[in-house]
């Protein structure tokens, strides 16, 4: 039997006048690339949530779809070899930059799952005090008014005075709904998100639905909390809020936030309460035929897919049909859209992280989306979740768009149409 030829080391080798030395032989020997101290590496995955980081096998799927690599420096597989080659993730600013959107899980073969990553190590982090101050704050609030902007808990009811229809609070009411409304911390508090709960108060009053708020009993549902790392926070609020929810009785709750949508879904059933969630878009979607939408509204119009309503929750149709059915609206799609729509950047704790990711990024997010919108010929930036109305309006001025794009939610489109607000909105 023939004998395999083996590789001979020589001293040297001229090859055209040119001399090499034995070490152009050792080119073709295997080299040792992987020693490395995983220490740091395997103190992350250690703790519980975080395992999967150490899946990674650096295929980089998720840096082309991640939002704040279109911005910086940065993926779960960026994410993963940093910590490969001992800097620790509960030191670095990476840490505090991912925004939860869930588009890496989507494209990811391994399943690294930042949505469960994330706020393990994070969580690890605020226990150890090294969580960004500007989060902190907003924790404290949380913990202290019941909301991350640290409003008064009796003014959370405030802005019915202007809704001009009655919006009957549970405890004066004593009486049973079929649809409880979980307003939300922004749609109680911040101005435009009051605008868009005056909108939505009054389409459902105009459509007769028996409905109620909590006012001054509603806490903070707490998710956006839970994913920058502060469960404790989270289970303390959700606890007050099963408590509370637990005195009345109603046949659905209705919440206007993704955020607070995803923690009725997924983690208050964990708790004990459980209940028939929808988004608002959801339960207004089927009523299209009864609202009575005559009232032309004249825009190009664009949604921006809230990532907590559709990656993470898979609804996207609910919005779109009630954007289709508005008579004047030319509905165009960005390229980034549904399961592959773009970020606001207020998700995973980033509404409260801003002054933080400034110093880490080159531009804000809801700035490379309001970009976006311009550029496929939107007047009208449509939107679902509360973050994005204060997010996107920022952004409007910021890059110099004022006048040019308008941001509402769909709601306020929804009652501009049925005659329930003045056209001047538009304006």
């Amino acid at each position: 039997m023939e004998e395999k030829a083996k590789a001979v080391e020589l001293p040297s080798v001229t090859i055209d006048g040119v001399t090499l030395p034995a070490q152009w032989n050792r080119m073709f020997e295997p080299r040792v690339i992987n020693q490395y101290d995983i220490s740091v590496l395997e103190e992350t995955t250690a703790i519980p949530g975080a395992e999967s980081l150490g899946y990674c096998y650096q295929c980089g799927k998720c840096t082309g779809v991640c939002p704040i690599d279109t911005v910086g420096d940065y993926s779960p597989r960026k994410i993963f070899r940093r910590t490969q080659i001992g800097i620790p993730l509960i030191d670095s600013p990476d840490l505090w930059l991912c925004t939860t959107c869930r588009n890496c899980l989507r494209v990811c073969p391994k399943e690294v799952n930042m949505i469960d990553i994330m706020p393990a190590v994070r969580e690890q982090a605020v226990l150890e005090g090294k969580a960004p101050q500007e989060l902190l704050t907003a924790f404290e609030n949380t913990a202290r008014y019941g909301n991350p902007l640290g409003e008064a808990p009796r003014k959370r009811a405030d802005w019915t005075k202007s809704a001009g229809v009655e919006v009957r609070i549970m405890s004066q009411l004593k009486a049973p709904v079929d649809v409880l409304w979980f307003v939300e911390c922004y749609p109680s508090y911040h101005p435009r998100g009051k605008d868009a709960s005056v909108a939505l108060a009054r389409i459902l009053d105009k459509l007769g639905i028996d409905f109620g708020i909590l006012g001054v009993e509603e806490k903070c549902a707490g998710d956006s909390q839970r994913m920058a790392g502060e469960r404790g926070l989270f289970e303390m609020l959700a606890e007050q809020n099963i408590s509370t929810l637990s005195k009345y009785e109603f046949e659905t709750l209705m919440v206007t936030d993704p955020h607070a949508y995803n923690a009725f879904l997924h983690e208050y059933p964990k708790l004990g309460g459980s209940y028939k969630t929808v988004h608002y878009t959801q339960l207004l979607a089927p009523l299209i035929d009864q609202m009575g939408l005559s009232q032309e509204v004249p825009a190009r119009v664009t949604f921006h897919d809230p990532c907590y309503l559709g990656r993470h929750n898979g609804e996207y149709e609910a919005p779109r049909r009630l954007l289709e059915a508005i008579p004047g609206i030319d509905l165009v799609e960005m390229g980034r859209c549904k399961e592959r729509s773009y970020c606001c950047g207020g998700g995973g704790g980033g509404m409260w992280l801003d002054s933080f990711t400034r110093d880490h990024t080159s531009a804000r997010l809801s700035e490379m989306r309001v970009r976006e919108a311009i550029e496929y010929g939107a007047e009208i930036l449509a939107v679902a979740c509360p973050y994005e109305v204060s997010r996107f309006e920022d952004a409007v001025k910021s890059t110099g768009n004022a006048g040019r794009l308008k941001v509402m939610d769909i709601s306020e489109l929804l009652a501009l149409s049925m005659g329930l607000i003045p056209m001047e909105a538009l304006a």
